[in-house]
């Protein structure tokens, strides 16, 4: 004879609010720091076609890779790169060392503190800064530099280490994506070896799934320890069309959600949506951020010459990309604001 359990009716009514303050509970968890609107909607959807099994939009988890750029898209950019800002303070150090570069651009602005002039150079005028000021001294050397400049250095504006110059509403990004089995990757125009230092610690990014500007190294045995040496010329500029090479090098994978906010992330935005034939119905999702909060971090886009949004942001209309608006679409800007 089967057991027949009856449930008190104000005890049931009890344990049904219950569940549904649970499951309110749980969506309201999904992205705390993006405001409720279009935007985090449609975040939330997509990741729910992608991950529902046995719809035609399902994507299996070895296939659900994400790539973000870094620069203006996980932490802030102004007034210039933070890595420009330590490769300046490296060049300034080698200058007596190399007499020429007082008239040789862009280390004459570099020793001069000649911002404008330096972001005149655009992404070319800084990995010849990067080249000159991160080469010939091993990997461990590097990485050791990097990581005592960030430890100590602070953003002339904020006085906050740059380390703390992170989005909050992306970082609740990374982890809603990886919660959902997503391969997160950083592709970005920054020196790869640079990325490393903190991409771990800050954005839980392992050094593997980090792509970057890429120098030319070699091998050596150094007293018998055996060593890598960056050399002065570089391999790969992840940059613009620069970064679907990249993630074709180091991922093997089409990405199927991409997230810029420049100019600078326009292909890896094209490669990772544009449909390679009409047979490719997989969904796909580019994500745009849009500087629009000069009171809580910068507002800028077109006329920017670091980060400008200009041809990406005419295109995102056409291709469907989702233009976040900082000012509109997020609670905060940095961890802890």
């Amino acid at each position: 004879m089967g057991l027949k359990l009856r449930v008190n009716p104000g005890i049931a009514a009890l344990l049904t609010a219950v569940l549904l303050a649970s499951t309110v509970a749980r969506a309201e968890d999904v992205l705390p720091s993006w405001r409720e609107g279009p935007a985090r909607d449609a975040i939330i959807a997509f990741v729910g076609a992608v991950t529902k099994e046995g719809a035609d939009s399902y994507v299996p988890p070895v296939e659900r890779v994400a790539t973000f750029d870094n620069d203006g898209t996980l932490w802030s950019e102004q007034p210039v790169y933070f890595q420009l800002l330590f490769a300046l303070d490296r060049i300034r150090a080698l200058a007596p060392q190399h007499p020429e570069w007082k008239d040789t651009e862009p280390f004459k602005s570099a020793i001069s503190g000649d911002m404008e002039g330096l972001k005149a150079g655009g992404m070319d005028g800084l990995m010849k800064i990067v080249a000159a000021s991160h080469t010939g001294v091993t990997a461990d050397e590097f990485a050791a530099a990097a990581r005592t400049w960030l430890g100590a250095s602070r953003h002339p504006q904020t006085g906050k280490p740059y380390t703390e110059m992170v989005y909050q509403p992306m970082l609740e990004l990374l982890d809603y994506l990886r919660a959902n089995e997503f391969s997160v990757f950083i592709v970005s125009g920054g020196g790869i070896d640079f990325l490393r230092v903190f991409a771990e610690e800050v954005y839980g990014v392992a050094p593997e799934q980090v792509v970057g500007s890429t120098l030319e190294a070699h091998f050596e045995l150094r007293d018998g320890i055996p060593v890598i040496v960056r050399d002065a010329k570089v391999s790969l500029i992840d940059d613009k069309a620069g970064k679907p090479v990249g993630i074709y090098r180091h991922i093997g994978r089409r990405p199927i959600f991409a997230a810029g906010n420049s100019d600078g992330d326009l292909q890896m935005l094209q490669y990772t949506t544009i449909p390679r034939s009409s047979a490719d119905t997989r969904p796909r999702f580019g994500l745009i951020v849009r500087h629009t909060d000069a009171e809580r971090e910068y507002a800028y886009d077109r006329q920017s010459a670091i980060g400008k949004l200009d041809q990406a942001l005419d295109e995102a209309p056409r291709r469907g990309w989702l233009v976040v608006d900082m000012k509109k679409d997020w609670r905060t800007v940095y961890p802890g604001a």
